[in-house]
């Protein structure tokens, strides 16, 4: 079976935690799913299924939540980061409540998951979103853009006017054992300053040193220090890719950010979506020509090989 088929979970397997932001009890399952079922997100206590597509996006603050009627799932970046960068196409993401377990704050532990539950290669090719022309969205300073490219390479600038996070830049061309060793690990992070205020409006009610990288006006607050010297524009990265995959598959493009966050994310891959001059979908073994594109496909090997 070809090497570029598309590949789900071989085994459910679960874990549990807390949600970062409500702060309650939360439970994860990765299961299989049926070849372009794509990702979805079934909320068994509702018994709602929600695919992972731009268009059910319903709030953007601070993290990027779905939604589908009364049905919500929030803070979905670093699981999905994870489904992208280990290569899986197809998973049902089951879940208790409507937050998704922040566990240490990066997507570190779902590679392991996925790692624990292995990998089936499905007989139908891989589909992917090759970008044909520039697409930017942009806010003030702040900026996203992809751009055509042979693969897919992420390239992030982090600058909060902090003396730790200034002018911090991480980019990396995408294949599964880079984002396993290089991206996944790096957390997601918080001003000291903001933790008071975000609790406040009933926010970061599960955040703790165990699940985050907290900063005050010169430090990090965290014992153990930073799992990398520029933790902050890789945990962007991370945050980017997970965002980036709500395109329903994929991409094949350079994207380049500074000063990015989840809205503005959204932004570009609803531009994105929005615009068939700007993009076309291939699928490995169908009848669309990859020849004249030039694409050189990802990297992509065993989940238990990263």
């Amino acid at each position: 079976m070809a090497n570029w088929n598309q590949r789900t979970v071989a085994r459910k397997v679960t874990c549990r935690g807390v949600g970062l932001h409500s702060g309650r009890p939360a439970s994860l399952t990765l299961a299989p799913a049926a070849p372009d079922a794509g990702v979805t997100f079934f909320r068994r206590d509702l018994g709602v299924e929600i695919p992972a597509r731009a268009e059910h996006v319903v709030d953007t603050q601070l993290s990027t939540s779905l939604g589908l009627g009364p049905a919500r799932v929030a803070t979905v970046e670093h699981v999905l980061a994870a489904l992208t960068g280990m290569g899986v196409d197809n998973c049902r993401v089951e879940l208790d409540g409507p937050e998704i377990p922040i566990l240490d704050g990066s997507a570190a532990p779902f590679v392991y998951l996925l790692q624990e539950a292995g990998v089936r290669t499905q007989r139908a090719g891989k589909r992917f979103l090759i970008v044909k022309r520039p697409v930017e969205a942009r806010e003030g300073d702040k900026v996203a853009r992809v751009e055509p490219a042979p693969e897919l390479s992420v390239r992030f600038t982090v600058d909060f006017g902090h003396p730790l996070i200034t002018d911090q830049t991480f980019s990396f061309v995408f294949s599964d054992r880079v984002f396993a060793r290089e991206v996944a690990r790096a957390r997601t992070f918080c001003f000291l300053r903001d933790v008071e205020r975000m609790q406040a409006a009933g926010l970061a009610l599960g955040g703790s040193l165990d699940n985050a990288i907290v900063v005050d006006e010169f430090s990090i607050l965290n014992p153990g220090g930073l799992r990398y010297p520029d933790e902050f524009a890789r945990h962007k990265v991370l945050d980017a890719m997970g965002d980036l995959s709500l395109l329903g598959m994929p991409l094949i493009a350079t994207f380049t950010a500074r000063r990015s966050g989840h809205a503005l994310n959204q932004a570009l891959v609803k531009k994105l979506l929005a615009d068939p001059t700007a993009h076309a979908v291939v699928q490995i073994g169908a009848d669309e020509e990859l020849e004249p594109l030039q694409i050189r496909l990802p990297a992509l090997g065993a989940l238990d090989a990263a």
